[in-house]
């Protein structure tokens, strides 16, 4: 017989004579001759109760499907007398799947914290909170393939391996295939024996590659890992991360925001719709003021303003700021949700930012002091999503790579495509792991990841 998911069975309609589930068993409780398990199989959020009688076909297994314990059931799908349930299983036949030790199993009927539960990345997912957040991820990454399909974009697979560095920051994660005996070898020579003749490492983005395609194709987005190698432990940073990144040809900064704010309105909107059990839990447990914050993103505007508008807001506050404020300074976390908490009580779009505190490939204003640049701010995270307008200008991209000290030759393919046809266009990238935080209330990167990679943690 094929079995049925719990989600499937507590949301029928109508009792079924007989129906089979399997799940891990998260509460047995026993009485004189009869027996409760809940069982979860990661369906959704709900247990599903089975009522086991002594004369229960392998009731004599039961005593070993404690807490953790692999289980299939079968029986008659029954309205439950019980309070917060609509349906529960009369078991016909018990069948233990697979044991869990009592003694060494660390999941039990608790709450366990979240540091602990890091330590044991391989069974979090069967906690309600983890079981809830990682459907919500799975969730989420869909509708954002919905979100840009629907819009017709396309989607483009970046490479993972690069011999360029997109954010010029310099925090990459070599590649190599040489091995120890290689490692006492001059810069060069090392270089050149390695596998692609040259310094290869893990991409920090797929931005580069988004415009080709989108010079192509149009409208591209790309959505995958990305890795950075900073030697930095809060609780924002990670070194591989997910990055969705739209890229759109014939588009200006207005366009970029535009659809910032639509794709943040859009996903707010499909967490509240389609993730509601478990968003409820996040709201119960972790941030009672989640409902309307999310709301708030999904129905209000935004708020615009330029970054130099920005700055004399903070600089005006009467706050004091643990990091200065200043024109040519770089907003702070602590500054973006100033500014969305407290003086707008809303999401903001922070444009038109100093050319020095912005990457290389930002489309230079007219002042000669500004980029197209702008930051999506919201409350809880501050920044969500950077973006800009790129530099569709030849000499004036030369010039700034120059500024920058990158090579010429390293851009060479980047370069060619302001010679050939160039358009204006924008783009922006959002961190996939940061719309999680916003979604769920979580305030620790390495807790909305499967397995977080983080500085000097590398398990699982």
């Amino acid at each position: 017989m094929k079995r049925t998911k719990i989600d499937m069975a507590l949301r029928g309609d109508a009792a079924r004579g007989d129906i089979l589930v399997k799940g891990w068993v998260r509460t047995r409780r026993d009485a004189k001759d009869f027996s409760f398990l809940e069982v979860n199989d990661g369906s959704c959020r709900a247990n599903i109760q089975v009522v086991a009688d002594a004369g229960t076909d392998g009731f004599s297994y039961l005593k070993d499907m404690g807490v953790g314990a692999a289980v299939a059931v079968r029986g008659e799908l029954v309205a439950s007398p019980g309070k917060g349930q609509r349906w529960e299983i009369r078991a016909a036949s018990l069948t233990l799947i697979g044991k869990a030790d009592q003694e060494s199993y660390p999941l039990q009927k608790k709450r366990h914290s979240d540091e602990f539960l890091r330590t044991i990345a391989h069974l979090r997912p069967r906690t309600n909170k983890y079981g809830a957040l990682f459907r919500i991820r799975s969730e989420m990454a869909f509708a954002i393939h919905e979100f840009f399909h629907d819009r017709g974009f396309a989607y483009v697979h970046s490479p993972i391996l690069t011999a360029s560095d997109c954010e010029g920051a310099g925090e990459m994660f070599r590649v190599t295939s040489l091995g120890p005996q290689e490692g006492g070898l001059p810069e060069d020579e090392r270089a050149a024996k390695d596998f692609f003749g040259k310094d290869a490492y893990l991409t920090v983005s797929g931005q580069l590659a988004a415009e080709v395609f989108a010079c192509s194709l149009g409208d591209v987005y790309t959505f995958g890992p990305t890795f950075r190698a900073e030697h930095s432990d809060t609780s924002r940073h990670a070194a591989e991360f997910w990055m969705l990144e739209p890229e759109m040809a014939f588009a200006d900064l207005g366009d970029d925001m535009d659809l910032g704010e639509e794709l943040l309105k859009y996903l707010t909107g499909a967490v509240l719709t389609r993730c509601a059990a478990d968003v409820e839990l996040f709201a119960s447990f972790v941030d009672k003021d989640l409902p309307a914050r999310l709301e708030g993103i999904r129905d209000r505007p935004f708020e615009r303003l330029p970054y130099a508008r920005a700055v004399d807001i903070l600089a005006g506050c009467g706050k004091t700021f643990e990091y200065p404020v200043g024109f040519g300074l770089d907003l702070q976390s602590e500054h973006e949700r100033y500014l969305t908490e407290v003086h707008f009580n809303r999401p903001v779009i922070v444009y038109d930012y100093p050319k020095e505190i912005k990457a290389f490939y930002m489309r230079q204003n007219d002042d000669g002091k500004t980029v197209a640049a702008m930051d999506v701010l919201v409350p809880g995270i501050g920044e969500i999503i950077g973006g800009s307008a790129r530099e569709e200008r030849l000499d004036a991209l030369e010039r700034r790579v120059a500024e920058r000290g990158l090579t010429m030759d390293g851009y060479w393919w980047y370069l060619d495509l302001r010679r050939f046809g160039s358009v204006p266009h924008a783009g922006f990238g959002l961190g996939f792991e940061r719309l999680l935080m916003l979604l769920t209330g979580v305030t620790n990167i390495r807790d909305v990841i499967p397995f977080p990679r983080t500085y000097r943690h590398l398990e699982f």
